[in-house]
């Protein structure tokens, strides 16, 4: 039957929940009250109206987002059942593309559970309003007022009982925002639009208390939906959002979409270059088929072969990539005799109605293999690949998904120029936020590279899973930024460029100091108290860690984090040491880095140079042919200047603002007056010298025999303090005293080494300190000035003695080391400082000892003879002094 839609208000609602918190018969109880069904059903007798699918009706759980239509207070609304195992989690998080609003269904038995806060930070994350519906109140031992307090506590402070009517209820909603607050103020109430407008905005998050199975609660859920929930604005410009792919009884692809502007009609050509073939709106296991759908509406669409989850269409960009994926790796293997070849073209059906799965074939291992979230999951593929394709499959052993990061920012360069091909890539590769997955942009300037190839390096930045160098991982949690690249006018083609960043990423990795991640699980676990010390024992062997346990009655909670590959297995083994009255359950947290990743590198023995898909070095032109150099050499290939190296050149210049990069100034060293103090202290007047303004020359210089430079050594007071242990210890107690011993101990170390010592101790927090210069005994303490601290005025320093004398700095600062040597100074860490210190001590020693092995009498030594005698009289009692 076809029918033409009328124009009408439309809105999209999702119900999200944990596994067996009531959400399907929550759904039930939404359509039976609106008049959509006529007939209750149950999910444990099998004939939910959402569970559309015989495997959900067997297994009592739903497998795939399903939708229904139906009207609150004349407003039409597609509600959408999302699926609440941890399995399926990727298929509920596709959906939230496409709400305007959310119902989050928690279970009053079990409060707030990890699943629902991992719920709520996806919710948050997508900007989605919510509405909480507190499901099983009429279970023992609920209690509404403890469960709102828990709501306020590990979700929102915002959660508001929007359930009765209550004196001070205005005024909760009021403190939930300071617009609100002065509204209430000013009038003494807050009107029923603002509220909406205010959870619209996610300013309050209004709360329902019931019983989905005895059909409490739900008609002030509806209720409240239709008095505070706000239709979206839509405008004229066509655009929507594919958030997922499947495929009827007949076999036909869909295409499911939220229309999010204008109007999508049928025979409709789009930016695919493909037709709307049938327009479909489903509600359960039937639809009607309409002509058009306006803004708002969510629909089905055939016809359409190109189109894959998170597109956009129209006025729509492409959607955000899913934070839950899959963490486990597993073999599909095929009965014997089966035609790998068709078999796996007929799996990528499944790849493109679950994207997560990421079905591929292993050329290195001849084999298939899929992503999985855990165990129902793998049953339910097995199911639907005998269902569907009369082919039955097992599944192999399982192996972890790890992934790699970075520690530290490197610079990654890439270069592709074989015979009349040319492409040079320059990638700043920086460590993100843990989660962040990879982020990409540019910082090139469009003078040394034309904007269109800039966009084109970004798309194979973004076209491709780039592998890690530890174990061939998927890399992740970095920002990857395009900081300087070069074409050719006549030579560049697209491939070259290709060829270019993927070798710009891998190099880039070798030179970086990488990290293995692996997938952690946040679990809370439910034991009888008497097994509390079998469980902590048991989570403390995983690597995991965890909370204070809860004891509840009879039984004790424990909530924690704890690695994917310990805890997949260990549900079964709770329930056998509990004798089944134990629980596990489990959401991702994220990656870590991995608690045993020696092991795992040693297992894997992944060689990043013997994968001749991804190489790590470049190809150059010489004489016509082209060579490959290693990824340790290719800096030195390289025809643009490696832009690492012009932010240190650029730090020193900000440092110095006298000096222009690339030139020496005039007037020397001598232009610091507290410098030149200690100069003409130790050697006299400086006299001045006029330097010409040369560039620097990179040539092997003529090694000429030369006169030895004078020796100055600075040392950078604080962090030599902070990094010898005595030194530290004694700061502790008084910051005076570890300062007073560190100049003694330079004093003797001088005194050695004959050396110029300059100690200098950060005083630019002091306000209007002018800085200090006083000799301290054999050795000079410099407190800087206010707005100077040690390291610019030692950064400054060196670059205005290296020249003309041997320039030493002691400190462990990692960046200042690196400004050090661009300097030409010498840099010695703090560890090394104390070796030298060590060593002088002990050849002090050795020639003090000599001294009285030689002359035990060295008192006597050099006095005269006369003298001599008389004391040696007055020793023996045969002279008295007068």
């Amino acid at each position: 039957m076809i029918v033409e839609n009328q124009q009408k208000r439309h809105m999209s609602v999702g119900l999200l929940a944990h596994v067996d918190a009531g959400k399907t018969t929550l759904a039930e109880g939404i359509l039976y009250r609106s008049g959509s069904i006529r007939k209750l059903g149950r999910v444990d007798h099998g004939n939910a109206f959402l569970d559309t699918y015989d495997l959900e009706r067997r297994r009592g759980i739903t497998i795939f987002s399903k939708q229904a239509e139906l009207e609150i207070d004349g407003l039409s609304v597609s509600l959408l059942d999302t699926p609440g195992h941890i399995d399926f989690s990727a298929e509920m998080e596709r959906t939230l593309q496409v709400l305007d609003y959310a119902v989050l269904v928690i279970s009053g038995a079990d409060g707030v559970q990890g699943s629902v806060q991992t719920l709520w930070r996806l919710l948050k994350q997508y900007e989605i309003p919510v509405f909480l519906f507190v499901n099983k109140m009429d279970q023992p031992g609920t209690d509404k007022r403890k469960l709102l307090e828990e709501l306020n506590q590990k979700l929102d402070s915002r959660c508001i009982d929007f359930d009765e009517v209550r004196e001070n209820f205005m005024e909760e909603v009021a403190m939930c925002d300071e617009e609100l607050l002065e509204l209430y103020l000013e009038q003494g109430t807050v009107s029923s639009d603002r509220i909406g407008e205010a959870v619209k905005e996610r300013k309050v998050f209004p709360c329902y208390f019931g019983s989905a199975l005895k059909m409490q609660g739900i008609d002030e859920l509806l209720k409240g939906l239709g008095k505070y929930a706000r239709c979206p604005v839509y405008g004229r410009e066509f655009g929507a959002r594919v958030y997922k792919i499947s495929r009827d009884e007949q076999g036909n692809r869909l295409t499911h979409m939220k229309i999010t502007g204008g109007i999508l009609k049928v025979k409709t050509l789009l930016e695919t270059g493909e037709k709307v073939d049938q327009i479909r709106i489903y509600s359960g296991t039937g639809y009607e088929s309409v002509q058009s759908v306006q803004a708002g509406s969510i629909c089905a669409v055939t016809g359409l072969s190109k189109t894959s989850s998170g597109d956009g269409l129209g006025m729509e960009g492409a959607g955000a990539k899913p934070s839950l994926e899959p963490v486990l790796n597993y073999e599909i293997k095929l009965p014997e005799g089966t035609n790998v070849h068709d078999m796996f073209l007929k799996l990528k059906q499944l790849d493109e109605e679950e994207p997560e799965l990421q079905i591929v074939w292993d050329e290195v291992l001849g084999e298939i293999h899929a992503k999985v979230m855990g165990e129902i999951q793998i049953e339910i593929l097995k199911t639907l690949i005998s269902e569907r394709f009369h082919v039955d499959v097992e599944f192999g052993t399982g192996n972890i998904v790890y992934k790699e990061t970075i520690s530290d920012t490197v610079e990654g360069v890439g270069h592709y120029e074989p015979l009349r091909h040319y492409a040079e890539v320059h990638l700043l590769m920086e460590p993100g936020e843990p989660g962040s997955g990879l982020v990409f942009n540019t910082l090139c300037s469009e003078d040394l590279l034309d904007r269109n190839w800039q966009r084109l390096i970004l798309t194979h930045l973004m076209e491709k899973k780039h592998k890690g160098v530890l174990i061939g991982a998927e890399i992740t949690d970095m920002k990857i930024s395009l900081a300087s690249g070069r074409a050719h006018t006549k030579h560049t083609e697209g491939g070259d460029f290709r060829q270019a960043t993927y070798r710009a990423v891998r190099q880039g990795l070798r030179h970086a100091t990488s990290v293995l991640l692996e997938p952690v699980y946040e679990f809370c676990l439910s034991i009888p108290s008497d097994k509390v010390g079998r469980a902590m024992t048991d989570i403390q062997k995983m690597n995991g860690s965890f909370d204070t346990p809860q004891t509840e009655g009879a039984m004790t909670v424990i909530r924690g984090t704890a690695p994917v590959i310990h805890m997949r297995e260990y549900a079964s083994e709770v329930m056998a040491y509990t004798k089944g009255l134990g629980s596990l359950s489990c959401t991702l947290k994220g990656y870590e880095p991995c608690h045993n990743a020696g092991e795992v590198i040693e297992t894997v023995r992944y060689d990043p140079e013997a994968d001749t898909d991804n190489p790590t070095g470049s190809v150059f032109c010489v004489h016509g042919a082209g060579f490959n150099v290693t990824w340790d050499e290719v800096p030195n290939y390289m025809h643009i200047e490696s832009c690492l190296k012009k932010q240190e050149k650029q730090i020193v210049k900000e440092s110095v603002p006298a000096v222009s990069s690339g030139y020496i100034p005039s007037g020397g060293f001598a232009e610091d007056k507290e410098l030149e103090q200690i100069f003409e202290r130790t050697y006299g007047p400086v006299k001045r010298k006029e330097w010409k303004r040369t560039q620097i020359q990179v040539e092997t210089p003529v090694v000429k025999e030369k006169k030895a430079k004078e020796k100055y050594l600075l040392v950078d007071g604080y962090n030599i303090i902070f990094s010898w242990d005595e030194l530290r210890d004694l700061s502790e107690v008084n910051i005076t005293s570890a300062r007073n011993a560190l100049m003694d101990i330079l004093s003797n170390y001088q005194g050695y080494k004959k050396d110029t010592v300059i100690l200098v101790f950060d005083a630019y927090k002091v306000e209007g300190n002018p800085g200090q210069v006083f000799k301290y005994h054999n050795i000079y303490v410099v407190y800087t000035k206010e707005a100077e601290t040690a390291d610019q005025y030692i950064e400054k320093t060196v670059h205005r003695m290296n020249r003309k004398y041997e320039v030493t700095v002691a400190t462990s600062d990692a960046l200042e080391q690196v400004i050090i040597l661009g300097q030409g100074g010498q840099r010695l860490s703090a560890q090394g400082l104390k070796e030298e210190v060590e060593q002088t001590c002990r050849e002090i020693r050795k020639i003090l000892e000599e001294r009285r092995e030689t002359d035990k009498n060295y008192l006597l030594k050099d006095i005269p003879a006369e003298m001599a005698d008389m004391l040696e009289d007055v020793r023996l009692g045969k002279r008295r002094f007068k």
